[in-house]
């Protein structure tokens, strides 16, 4: 299948939010919890949201905004607005077409593209849509690490092959969460779906009687700052950290070749109390200056919050949870209609803050007394 299905859009649909309940009509309770779920007490998951609706807006009034536009510049492009979809994983839990769908839509509303390397659909398939386009955004990868790098290195080529233009490491999530949601729901993945572009088996657990599984087993295959150095030698793509928050990693991922960072806390799916990506990201931006690009997800929802990332120092947001949720609505249509509503939510917060381009977001445009301490 090259091309997705067209379906119609449910009626109603004003804002992100309102594809949740379509989308939960159409999923089963154990794909469900597996999307929605965070980690533990989800504390994160909704300090996430809350962070972005606690920042309030200090606009701007009788300014000239003829002309104004979205565009942003990123790894040296330009791109026509600053909203990328994030890697989520096994995308055909939630619709047939899966990956295929959010590639299409994605290439028709200009915005960027990161892969899983867990996706559910062909690589190749999923680049053809985005290449094609001269207007589309970005199209990434996602990598997490394997300990066998004869595989890693076939799959680098793979992905350069297929015309991939950056790569993004997750390093965040060398085991998962502590995930409740999904263990109440009894998730597990259906025979049917798989994540088609890692081919072959893990190596099984070689452990001695009294070892951890965790400490014995997983960590010693996780990766370290070695196998950022061995990705820079061995692929020529740009690399990016997902999930880095502390700005001595940051420092020394730079100096090991790393190109720049998505600012995220894995959604709230890994490690519980971690501060919300708003609060994380300002610290970032000022201690590696405006030269290093920065992305940002968690909680996006809407034009607003972009606005409000651009102010606090990202280059980029990326959209999560809610693309699938219209993914699961209404198909290839339902994604590109969320692009589009987030897409002019940004510019109504622009021209009604007094912003003719997203370079004059600035944390002027802020009101100081909205933020919580945790930004302090």
């Amino acid at each position: 299948m090259s091309t997705p299905r067209i379906e119609s859009l449910p009626e109603g649909l004003a804002n992100l939010a309102d594809f949740e309940p379509a989308a939960q009509a159409r999923v089963d309770a154990q794909a469900w919890a597996y999307l929605n779920g965070g980690a533990a007490d989800e504390i994160t998951l909704r300090a996430n949201r809350a962070a972005w609706d606690t920042i309030q807006l200090q606009p701007r009034v009788l300014r000239d905004l003829a002309g104004g536009h979205t565009r942003v510049n990123l790894l040296g492009r330009t791109l026509r607005h600053p909203i990328l979809l994030a890697p989520i994983a096994y995308q055909r839990l939630f619709h047939a077409d899966g990956e295929l769908a959010v590639a299409h839509a994605a290439a028709a509303q200009e915005a960027g593209l990161i892969l899983s390397a867990q996706a559910s659909i062909d690589m190749q398939a999923v680049a053809t849509p985005m290449l094609a386009d001269a207007t589309a955004g970005p199209l990434w990868f996602q990598l997490y690490w394997r300990d066998d790098r004869d595989f890693m290195r076939d799959l680098l080529q793979r992905v350069q092959a297929a015309g991939f233009q950056a790569l993004v490491l997750t390093v965040d999530a060398p085991v998962h969460g502590a995930r409740d949601r999904e263990r109440r729901a009894g998730y597990q993945l259906p025979d049917h779906i798989r994540a088609v572009n890692l081919g072959g088996r893990k190596k099984p657990l070689d452990l001695q009687p009294g070892q951890s599984v965790l400490f014995d087993g997983l960590m010693p295959r996780a990766a370290t700052w070695r196998e950022i150095d061995w990705l820079r030698a061995t692929s020529p793509l740009p690399l990016l950290l997902k999930g880095v928050t502390h700005i001595g990693d940051a420092r020394e991922a730079l100096d090991r070749g790393v190109t720049g960072f998505i600012v995220s806390n894995h959604g709230g799916r890994a490690l519980d109390t971690l501060p919300p990506t708003a609060a994380l990201l300002p610290p970032l931006r000022a201690a590696l200056g405006p030269e290093v690009p920065l992305l940002v997800d968690g909680g996006i929802r809407r034009g607003t919050d972009v606005l409000k990332a651009m102010a606090l120092g990202a280059d980029a947001v990326l959209l999560g949870r809610p693309y699938v949720h219209a993914l699961a609505a209404s198909g290839a249509l339902g994604v590109a209609h969320a692009l589009r509503l987030l897409r002019d939510e940004l510019e109504i917060a622009m021209a009604l803050s007094g912003c003719k381009t997203l370079a004059e977001a600035s944390p002027e445009l802020l009101w100081p007394g909205s933020f919580p301490a945790y930004f302090r």
